[in-house]
Order: structure tokens, then C-alpha cells, then sequence
């Protein structure tokens, strides 16, 4: 992690903060304070930490990832090299305002969701910013919801283009059982019930419903039901769900919903950082 950081620091900086360097000397030392300017749930609290003391500054955290703020809060503070807080404090502002507005999201679609289904998660996605990636999942995790995958090796989820590759599901799941060790899950993506029930009677841990309306995905689970197959497999959702339409997945009764919309649509939260002198 410190090395993506550094490295976002260098790509702000270029050669040098022009600004900065022209006006303050460098032996001028300064505190300052990152305040919310809205409620929330904060995040990229320990990031910002470690961005500062990689850069010999002092840095006490009044909040942690995952508390709750109001508006006027103190979050931070820091002290040191005014010329490096001054440097740091667009990139450190922007991480904690993009990771804070996941988590906030994240927390509003936990809540709702389980307003009617009181054990279903909340879960992120892949569509998630290249290099970004541990930021923003972490904050979904912040914020009460489930990170799912964070990278290709986390597990086996078969998807519509192996299958289309393949052209066939069930052969798709032999061959992730054969290949995979026996201790990484194997998930499958599906469009239809035929599939679904094909794919729980192979075993699979868990069958995402993809692009399905809240009408088919009750018919899948009352026929998994039937099968005497609904326990034996978590149930996933995925597929242009919002907060518009998620009460009516969570109702259904499934384990699982996936957004990518708490991470591609999350606001940032307003944060400021203050020099008290």
C-alpha cells in the first residue's frame, strides 16, 4: 500500500509544489485538522495516517474507519512541515473524501436492505477505479458491506463469457472443480432457472442471479426450494441494482445483493483540511 501512495503523492507533486515552495520557507512548522463539513461514515482514516508519517509528519486520529461523523467534526490532526501538509493535502483529501462517501453509501444501502430482510449483505463489486481498488472495497467494508472479491484469486466465480467460451456451464464447473483447490469457492453466474438449478445440484457454494427482475428471482428460489436445494447454496443478486430498486431484491429473500453502485455512484464526502496557525 505505502508503495500506491507514494506513488499518487510523486504523480500530484511532479517536480516540485510550485505554489508551496515559492511562498512558505522551509523551516516553518504548522498544525492543522481535517474536519467533516457533513455526517457520514468516515474512511481512509489509517491511509491518511500513513501518508503523513511516511512524510515525518505528526498525525492523531480524533475518529476511526468506520465511526459515524456529524458536520463540524474534527477527524485528524497534524503537525510538522507546513511546506509537506500543504504538499499532501489534496491527495490525502480526495482518498479520504472518495473512501468516506463509499462508506457512507455503503451504510445507507445496509440499512435499507435490511429493513426487510434483516441477514442479507450488501456486497461491492469489481467496477471499481483500476489502482484504487483496496481503497475503495475497504471502505465498503467501512461501512458495513461485504467487499466480495478483492482480486481474481479470491475465488472461482464462473462467468457468462467462460461459459460462452466453453459452451457449457456444466463442463465450465468440472473443470473449476479439477483445476481449483478444493479450498477456494466456486461461484456461477446465471441468467435463467434451468441454470440455477443445474449449477446447485453440481455442488456450486454459490449462484449469482444475473440481470434477473425481483418476479424471476423469487421463482428461482421457490424452485431451489422444491428441490430441496435453497440451503445447501448462497444466493446472489447482481445486475443494475440501485437504491431505487433494492428493497424489492432484499425482499425476496436472498443472501446476497452486489452493487456496483456503491462504489461508480458513491458522492464524495466534503472534508477540509484547516492550518490552525
Amino acid at each position: 500500500m505505502k508503495n500506491t501512495l507514494r506513488q499518487m503523492i510523486n504523480d500530484d507533486i511532479g517536480f516540485e509544489d510550485l505554489t508551496t515552495n515559492a511562498l512558505i520557507s522551509p523551516g516553518i512548522k504548522a498544525r492543522s485538522e481535517i474536519i467533516s463539513r457533513q455526517s457520514g461514515i468516515i474512511a481512509g482514516v489509517d491511509v491518511a495516517k500513513v501518508i503523513f508519517k511516511d512524510f515525518n509528519l505528526k498525525c492523531s486520529s480524533n475518529k476511526e474507519d468506520g465511526d459515524i461523523i456529524s458536520k463540524g467534526e474534527s477527524i485528524l490532526n497534524i503537525s510538522g512541515s507546513a511546506r509537506s501538509i500543504l504538499t499532501l493535502e489534496r491527495t490525502v483529501l480526495n482518498l479520504m473524501m472518495k473512501m468516506s462517501g463509499i462508506a457512507t453509501l455503503t451504510s445507507k444501502m445496509v440499512e435499507k436492505a435490511r429493513s426487510v430482510n434483516e441477514n442479507v449483505k450488501i456486497a461491492g463489486t469489481r467496477k471499481t477505479t483500476p489502482g484504487l481498488q483496496f481503497f475503495e472495497k475497504s471502505a465498503i467494508k467501512f461501512g458495513g458491506g461485504d467487499t466480495h472479491r478483492f482480486r481474481l484469486d479470491d475465488c472461482i466465480l464462473i462467468k457468462d463469457n467462460h461459459i460462452a467460451l466453453l459452451g457449457d456451464l456444466s463442463l465450465a464447473i468440472k473443470k473449476a472443480r479439477k483445476n481449483v483447490s478444493f479450498t477456494k469457492k466456486i461461484e456461477v453466474e446465471v441468467e435463467n432457472l434451468e441454470d440455477a438449478l443445474l449449477a446447485a445440484n453440481m455442488g456450486v457454494d454459490i449462484v449469482m442471479l444475473d440481470n434477473m427482475p425481483p418476479n424471476k428471482v423469487k421463482l428461482v428460489i421457490t424452485a431451489l426450494k422444491e428441490n430441496n436445494l435453497r440451503d445447501k447454496i448462497i444466493i446472489e443478486v447482481s445486475g443494475g441494482i440501485t437504491p431505487d430498486n433494492l428493497l424489492d431484491y432484499a425482499a425476496t429473500g436472498v443472501d446476497v445483493i452486489s452493487m456496483g453502485f456503491i462504489t461508480h455512484s458513491a458522492p464524495s464526502m466534503d472534508l477540509s483540511l484547516e492550518i490552525l496557525h
